[in-house]
């Protein structure tokens, strides 16, 4: 029996409910609004997010019934983490997809919630909710930083 942590002998489709939820690293940027160009299909972020986000844990504040709410909220499963382009390079579900290990900050490789925001990684204090913006408003708050989150750790993974 091996003892390697499950993310690295197991593909996405093998785990568990619980494996896979774990595989959230809280960090909060899935749950930003995106804008989409229809004629070039480019995705940005904003900093506006979603009404449910907790802006302190980054943790969806009603998860179990958060489609209550936000219909159009997305649920991560195996089939669309290859159809979604836009998650962050630091995203767990993405590196393992990519066959990439966790960073050190992920909670499952540091057994703490709080280093994802400690490196810096998450949403956390960088936000304004969606309750407070117009929807014609939201391209005033297009961002970068998800998308660069974690460039120090990528870069000395190489």
């Amino acid at each position: 029996m091996s003892d390697a942590p499950f993310w690295k002998t197991k593909t996405l489709a093998q785990m568990s409910g619980t494996e896979w939820e774990s595989l959230c690293d809280g960090c909060g940027l899935c749950c930003l609004n995106k804008l989409e160009d229809w004629d070039s299909g480019e995705v940005v972020f904003t900093s506006v997010a979603c009404q449910l986000l907790d802006g302190e844990s980054c943790r969806c504040s009603d998860y179990p019934k958060r489609f209550d709410t936000v219909p159009d909220c997305i649920q991560l499963t195996v089939e669309l983490i290859n159809e979604i382009h836009w998650l962050p390079p630091t995203c767990g579900y993405r590196l393992v997809k990519e066959g990439q290990d966790l960073y050190w900050w992920h909670p499952l490789v540091s057994g703490d919630a709080e280093t994802v925001h400690i490196a810096g990684i998450s949403a956390r204090g960088r936000t304004v909710s969606e309750k407070e913006v117009d929807v014609d408003d939201f391209e005033d708050y297009v961002v970068d930083w998800p998308l660069t989150v974690g460039e120090e750790a990528q870069a000395q993974r190489r």
